[in-house]
């Protein structure tokens, strides 16, 4: 059965996404610095060979050990699960060919037909919730695993539901003094974090953990 995990980048003071960076405060000249905060997050990954060709920015780029993880992330990934507010400020900033080219599903109160984007990528929309994302995501998936993309919303949502198997972080070295917290709203009670790898380049130290459900059973 495939494995549902998580991979995010994260600040060292804990966020996921700078203050302002959703569509509440699209066009806020307050709010206006959040692009450059948010890039400064994703410094790591710009540079990675992989992550260039899969945007189709060019060629070129580094090939050590940060890109053959985000190569790996993106092999094992066979259809991503992501909520309204994600969705909502990657429909404005994606390019034509979104960089899933999966199956996405989209948590959200909307009814709306499927959205079709070139390079294989599909959004879904899903009304009853994330367990019934999940079982759809799983009929899709085939034997690649299932990531929950975001945003922190969703994550703890997954989380706190007990169906989330690995938590990987990507820890760059940044502080944004507030913003989108990923472990906001969590239930520290009924879950279990194990360490089950790191890995430390000069640019950022990539964790990943095993989650443990309420009950001690490792998922």
């Amino acid at each position: 059965m495939s494995k549902v995990f998580v991979n995010v980048s994260m600040t060292l003071d804990g966020y996921m996404a700078p203050r302002g960076m959703d569509m509440a405060h699209a066009g806020d000249p307050e709010y206006q610095g959040w692009m450059a905060k948010w890039s400064q997050l994703q410094d790591w990954v710009f540079p990675q060979e992989f992550f260039r060709q899969n945007l189709g920015l060019g060629e070129g780029g580094e090939t050590g050990a940060d890109n053959e993880i985000v190569r790996r992330t993106y092999e094992r990934t066979g259809v991503s699960i992501m909520g309204k507010r994600m969705f909502e400020l990657g429909e404005r900033l994606w390019p034509d060919e979104a960089p899933f080219h999966t199956p996405v599903f989209v948590l959200t109160h909307e009814s709306r037909q499927p959205w079709v984007r070139p390079g294989g990528t599909t959004f879904y929309f899903v009304n009853d919730g994330v367990e019934s994302a999940l079982e759809q995501a799983r009929e899709v998936s085939g034997e690649r695993d299932i990531r929950i993309s975001g945003g922190a919303n969703a994550i703890v949502q997954y989380l706190n539901a007990g169906l989330v198997e690995e938590l990987a972080i990507d820890l760059a070295p940044v502080v944004f003094g507030g913003g989108t917290s990923l472990f906001a709203g969590l239930d520290t009670d009924r879950i279990g974090i194990e360490i089950a790898e790191t890995i430390q380049s000069p640019i950022v130290t990539h964790l990943r953990y095993r989650i443990h459900c309420e009950n001690g059973s490792s998922r």
